[in-house]
């Protein structure tokens, strides 16, 4: 291998260690982001403007604090190392009142102590600016040990210098030394902060109401129910997404009502012909062969309802509050009219908005399906807060895990199948899984405790 493959080799392994690490941490920070679109929009706007005011504080006490109290520090310093010289110098009175008056001057304050008042050195305060500056200035310009304490009063700050003969100890004011405006200068950029994050919560939460409206109608609309007093509101590209789901809602609806006239038409055609069969017979008398024939238009007849009602759906119906628990016992009383031991349970509240007539054709049909082939059936309903559940368990034959979802298809035929009924369409359990999706919800077939077929629809509420 030459070295030209070496190398690319090392840097293909590299790119791919840093493809791994990249996807990592995206996927680390994607299980920190918050999933909704307040609270992203909320972070975008904090985030930036936690970074600036960070920013502007590290500049601000870093370029404009440390040079403006550098230089009030030197500013102290040399005064006190001028009261220094003038103290050498120039003969001083008994009780050095002319150095006292020139530092009062100098707004400072002298007084001179024996040569052993000198304390020993403190420890230093985290942090502290003044303590530095004033160290360092002291060093560079006296020149002589000195002890300082910039926190025992607030508004003063004390230094000691040792001389030749005694100790000078001078307070200064600590506003002379010190930039101290760093609470107006946080108050203000915390309060201006504060009320800008107000004006845009306010903003954003008026922006994210018209999404929200255009979630809450795009759900509504998906479970079957009317959308009212929907309406583009917004910013213009909320207002496009909100008046293309109008115009969609306007072609789906328009669908639906011609695929229902034209259903409505081709009923009545064949509703028409199959009376003249039944009149027919009817003149034509009794026999083997006309009770044949009879029980030929009765099939036909039902089967044409069954392709009827499923092409047609539940097109047509208005959703409305339903007491399931009430029609969940019309189900159990069906079934115990035809023979059958039925038992009911329902908990919680049993209010739903569904379409009342098409549901309980769907869980009619479910419980129907049962009743065919088991002699033991429980109904049981649950509603939460989210969604209603309807179980329909049986003691029957069941139908095997690979062939569950093979009969909710329309027409198929299936030797075995529970949906096998005689003079059946095959069309029960499609019809049911139908109304059931156009509510928003689906149906699943599973194995029954009661060693039958469980059939559980679940809907949205």
């Amino acid at each position: 291998m030459s070295t030209l493959d070496t190398g690319l080799t090392l840097i293909k392994n590299a790119s791919q260690r840093v493809s791994k690490a990249n996807g990592w941490m995206g996927n680390a920070f994607k299980s920190w982001m918050p999933t909704g679109l307040y609270a992203r929009a909320l972070l975008i706007m904090i985030v930036p403007m936690v970074i600036l005011q960070t920013v502007v504080a590290f500049v601000f006490m870093e370029r404009h604090w440390n040079t403006v109290t550098r230089r009030l520090s030197a500013a102290v310093v040399s005064d006190i190392a001028a009261l220094i010289d003038v103290y050498k110098t120039y003969p001083q009175d008994k009780d050095r009142a002319q150095l006292r008056r020139i530092a009062q001057k100098l707004q400072l304050v002298v007084d001179f102590l024996p040569t052993g008042d000198m304390p020993p050195p403190g420890p230093k305060p985290f942090f502290s600016l003044l303590d530095q500056t004033l160290s360092v200035q002291l060093g560079r310009q006296i020149s002589r040990p000195f002890w300082i304490d910039t926190v025992g009063k607030s508004n003063l700050v004390e230094i000691r210098v040792q001389l030749d003969d005694s100790v000078m100890r001078i307070f200064a004011q600590r506003s002379a030394a010190y930039a101290s405006n760093s609470e107006i200068f946080i108050f203000w950029m915390l309060g201006t902060s504060t009320i800008l994050l107000i004006v845009a919560v306010l903003f954003l939460r008026n922006q994210i109401k018209p999404i929200l409206r255009l979630a809450d109608a795009a759900e509504s609309f998906g479970k079957g129910r009317e959308v009212p007093n929907f309406r583009p509101r917004g910013a213009r590209e909320v207002r496009r997404a909100a008046q293309a789901f109008i115009e969609m809602k306007a072609r789906v609806e328009r669908s639906i009502e011609q695929r229902t006239a034209m259903l409505a038409g081709v009923s009545h055609d064949l509703r028409t012909i199959l009376t003249r069969f039944k009149l027919e017979l009817a003149l034509i008398g009794e026999g083997p062969e006309i009770d044949a024939m009879r029980k030929d238009v009765d099939e036909m007849s039902m089967m044409l309802e069954d392709y009827l009602a499923f092409a047609r759906g539940d097109s047509g119906e208005v959703a409305q509050p339903t007491d399931m628990a009430m029609a969940l016992e019309e189900l159990r009383s069906d079934a115990e009219r035809h023979g059958h031991t039925a038992t009911v349970a329902f908990r919680g509240l049993p209010v739903v908005t569904v379409k009342p007539a098409s549901f309980k054709r769907c869980l009619a049909n479910l419980v129907s399906n049962a009743a065919r082939h088991a002699n033991t059936i429980s109904i049981t309903g649950n509603r939460d807060h989210r969604y209603l559940n309807v179980t329909i368990d049986d003691d029957g034959p069941g139908i095997p895990a690979a062939m569950r979802e093979e009969v909710f298809k329309p027409f198929l035929r299936l030797d075995d199948a529970r949906n096998q009924d005689e003079g059946g369409s095959g069309l029960g359990l499609a019809i049911a899984r139908d109304i059931a999706r156009s509510h928003g919800g689906d149906i699943m077939l599973s194995e029954s405790p009661m060693g039958g077929l469980r059939a559980a629809v679940r809907v949205p509420v």
